[in-house]
C-alpha cells in the first residue's frame, strides 16, 4: 500500500495535466510540455513587495523543521541556518523567524549580513495564510473541441503559443457558462465545454525544412527573415504537396490521436465533437473537411445496394449528355453496355466504335470529354464528395465549381468522428477558394461530414474574408452582426447609428421644407379657400416624397431580421454562415493601426466564445439563461 500511494498519479486542471506525487511532477497529458515542479509546502517566506508567502523548497524546509524542533525541544533560540545560496535565517522565537537576503561579500562599510536590507517574514504551517484557492473546473464534460492553430509557433500578439491562448480560450468559456447558463448549471443539465489544441507547426519544422531554408538565406536583416521563414512561409508550404501532406496528416494524425485518448481518460463522455480553427488553420480543416466521405461502410449488403444506386444514377448522367449532344438515339447502346459517367470519361475512339458508334457522333463524344477534361483539370481527380458541389453538373450549368478546385493534389486522411459544428476564425477560406477558381458555391453544398459551419470574424481582421457572397452572389447584405455578451450594442456604435439615423431625418425634414417653401413661391396667388387646400396638397406631396427617401436610408430593425432570414444554402443548415465582432471604441479610431489585433483578438473575445457555446449547447436543447437582442 505504501509503495502504491508514493506511484500515486493524480488528474488536475480538468484532467489536462498528471500529477505524479512521487517524482513530484505535473506533466501534460494531451500536449508536449515541459514538466513543472510540485512542491509540498511547510515553510514560507514573505517579503515587502511581496504579496503572497511563497514556499521554500521541500529540502530546505526540512532543514529548517529540523531546527526548529531542536529549538522547541531545548528551548534554545536565535539559531541561525545558512542556505546553500547563502540566505541567512535566524530563528528568534516561535513567533519571530527572519530571513536575510544573500550577501556575496562583506561591503567596504563593514556591515553584517544581518544589517543588509529589510529582512524577510519567515511563517511555519499554512494557518492564517490567505491563499485563492480555485474551486477547480466542472467535472462533467458535455462537448470536446479541438483548435488548430494558424501560422507560426506563436498565436497572440504577445507571441504566446497555442496551448496557453486556448487555455485563455477555455477560461473564457467557464465565466461564459457561469453567466449566460446559470439555470443550467444549477439544474445540472450542463457541465462544461473542453478544448483542446492542435499543433502542426513544429512537425512541419521538425523535417529539416528548416535548415534547407537556413542555407538559402541572406544573411542581412536576420531577425526579419528569421520571422518570415518561421511564419509566412506557412502559407507556401500549405500549396506545396510535398508539406501539404505533412500538414493534413499531422492535423488529422493528432486529432485522432487526441480523441482516443481523451475517450480512455473519459470513458463515460457521450457528448459530440467539433472542430475550430484560426486563420491559416481553418483552411487546413475546411480542405480536410471537404474530403471526408460521407456515409461510413457498412455491411456488404448496403454497399452493393450503394453501388447499384451510384451506377443508374452514372447511367442517367451519360443519357443527359447524350440528349445534351442531341445523341439520344444511342442511350440504349451505352445503357446496355452498362456505361456510366466515369467510363463515358475513360472512353477512346477505338471503344466507341467498337460500340457501333458512327464517325460524326463519336467525334461530338469525344470532343465533349476532351473540353470536360480541361476545365476540371485543376480539380483533385477522384476526390471523394467533392462532386456534391453540383450534382447535375453536366456542362449545362457551370456556374458552379468543384470546391476542390485548385486544391493542392494530397491524400486526405479520414477522421475517427463525425464533427458537429466547424467554426472558423478569422478565415481566409473565401480568398483561397477564389484564387483556386472557385467563383460561386452551389447553395445545395453542404460538408460531408459536418452539418455546421460559422465564419467569424473582426471588422478590421485583414486576413478575414466572408463565404455567404459566394453562395449568393447576387444579393448585397451584411453579415450577422455579434451581440455583445452584456446583452447589447457597444455605445459607440450605438451613437454612431443614432447620429447616421438623426442626419437621415434632419436631411429628409430640410428637403420637404424645401420644396414647399419652393411650391408657394412659383405659384400663382389664389383665393385664401384655394390657397389653404393648395398648402395642404404640398404638405401631403412632401410628405409622400419623403417617405421613400427614409426608408431607403434608415436601416430599420425589420430589415435587420429579414436579413438573417437570407437563404444562404446548405453549408450551415440553412442558418447565416458569416458572423462580424463588433469593435472596441479604441479600435474604431484607426482600422490600420489596429488590424494586426483584429486578426489575434479571437482567444480573449467573450462574443465569440458566447457564440461558441450557444450553438454547441443548441444541439443539445440547451439555451441562453436571457436570449441576446440581435442574436439568431
Amino acid at each position: 500500500a505504501g509503495r502504491d500511494k508514493e506511484d500515486l498519479v493524480v488528474p488536475t486542471s480538468g484532467g489536462r495535466y498528471d500529477v505524479h506525487l512521487k517524482e513530484r511532477q505535473r506533466i501534460a497529458v494531451y500536449w508536449e510540455e515541459e514538466a513543472s515542479e510540485v512542491r509540498r509546502c511547510t515553510w514560507f517566506y514573505k517579503g515587502d513587495k511581496d504579496n503572497k508567502y511563497i514556499p521554500y523548497s521541500e529540502t530546505f524546509s526540512e532543514e529548517l523543521e529540523e531546527a526548529y524542533m531542536i529549538a522547541v525541544t531545548l528551548d534554545e533560540w536565535k539559531k541561525k541556518l545558512e542556505s546553500p545560496s547563502r540566505e541567512i535565517i535566524i530563528l528568534h522565537n516561535p513567533k519571530l523567524m527572519v530571513h536575510y537576503h544573500p550577501v556575496a561579500t562583506s561591503d567596504d562599510w563593514g556591515s553584517t549580513p544581518t544589517e543588509q536590507g529589510r529582512p524577510r517574514t519567515v511563517k511555519r504551517g499554512v494557518e492564517n495564510i490567505a491563499a485563492e484557492i480555485p474551486n477547480g473546473e466542472p467535472l462533467q464534460i458535455d462537448h470536446l473541441v479541438f483548435v488548430v492553430h494558424g501560422i507560426g509557433p506563436a498565436c497572440d500578439i504577445r507571441f504566446r503559443s497555442i496551448v496557453q491562448c486556448v487555455n485563455d480560450f477555455r477560461n473564457v468559456s467557464l465565466s461564459m457558462l457561469q453567466a449566460h447558463f446559470k439555470k443550467a448549471q444549477e439544474e445540472q443539465r450542463i457541465g462544461r465545454v473542453e478544448f483542446l489544441p492542435v499543433n502542426w507547426h513544429s512537425s512541419l519544422h521538425s523535417t529539416g525544412v528548416d535548415v534547407d531554408l537556413e542555407r538559402i538565406t541572406l544573411p542581412s536583416i536576420n531577425r526579419l527573415r528569421h520571422f518570415i521563414n518561421d511564419t509566412i512561409l506557412d502559407v507556401f508550404f500549405y500549396n506545396s504537396s510535398t508539406y501539404c501532406q505533412t500538414i493534413v496528416d499531422t492535423v488529422a494524425s493528432e486529432m485522432n490521436r487526441l480523441y482516443q485518448l481523451f475517450l480512455q481518460r473519459n470513458p463515460l463522455f457521450k457528448g459530440g465533437v467539433s472542430i475550430a480553427g484560426h486563420s491559416l488553420g481553418s483552411l487546413i480543416l475546411f480542405d480536410l473537411l471537404t474530403n471526408q466521405k460521407a456515409a461510413p461502410e457498412g455491411d456488404e449488403h448496403s454497399k452493393e445496394g450503394s453501388r447499384t444506386a451510384s451506377s443508374d444514377r452514372g447511367i442517367e448522367e451519360v443519357k443527359d449528355i447524350l440528349k445534351k449532344l442531341e445523341l439520344s438515339e444511342y442511350c440504349d447502346v451505352f445503357e446496355k453496355e452498362k456505361m456510366d459517367r466515369q467510363a463515358l470519361f475513360l472512353c477512346t475512339e477505338k471503344n466507341l466504335k467498337e460500340m457501333g458508334i458512327p464517325l460524326g457522333p463519336r467525334m461530338k463524344i469525344l470532343h465533349y470529354i476532351s473540353s470536360k477534361t480541361e476545365m476540371q483539370r485543376g480539380a483533385e481527380p477522384g476526390s471523394p464528395s467533392q462532386h456534391d458541389l453540383d450534382s447535375t453538373d453536366d456542362g449545362g450549368n457551370c456556374q458552379y465549381r468543384d470546391v476542390g478546385l485548385g486544391q493542392v493534389s494530397a491524400n486526405y486522411p479520414q477522421l475517427n468522428y463525425k464533427p458537429t459544428i466547424f467554426f472558423a476564425f478569422g478565415s481566409p477560406i473565401g480568398m483561397f477558394l477564389t484564387v483556386r477558381g472557385v467563383k460561386r458555391i452551389n447553395p445545395n453544398y453542404s460538408l460531408p461530414t459536418c452539418k455546421g459551419f460559422f465564419n467569424i470574424f473582426h471588422p478590421f481582421d485583414p486576413v478575414a474574408y466572408r463565404i455567404e457572397p459566394m453562395i449568393v452572389p447576387d444579393l448585397e447584405f451584411e453579415p450577422m452582426l455579434l451581440p455583445h455578451h452584456k446583452g447589447r450594442k457597444r455605445m459607440h456604435l450605438e451613437l454612431k447609428e443614432g447620429l447616421t439615423r438623426m442626419s437621415v431625418d434632419l436631411k429628409n425634414n430640410l428637403l420637404g421644407s424645401l420644396r414647399v417653401a419652393w411650391q408657394s413661391f412659383t405659384r400663382a396667388p389664389l383665393p385664401a379657400v384655394e390657397a389653404a387646400s393648395t398648402d395642404a396638397e404640398a404638405e401631403a406631396e412632401a410628405s409622400v416624397e419623403k417617405l421613400p427617401e427614409t426608408k431607403a436610408e434608415e436601416p430599420p430593425a425589420a430589415a435587420k431580421e429579414e436579413a438573417s432570414l437570407i437563404n444562404v444554402g446548405r453549408l450551415n443548415g440553412g442558418n447565416r454562415i458569416d458572423y462580424v465582432l463588433q469593435e472596441k471604441p479604441i479600435e474604431s479610431f484607426n482600422e490600420y493601426l489596429f488590424a494586426l489585433q483584429g486578426h489575434l483578438c479571437y482567444w480573449e473575445s467573450e462574443d465569440t466564445v458566447l457564440l461558441v457555446l450557444k450553438e454547441i449547447y443548441q444541439t443539445q436543447g440547451i439555451t441562453l439563461d436571457q436570449p441576446l437582442p440581435g442574436s439568431q
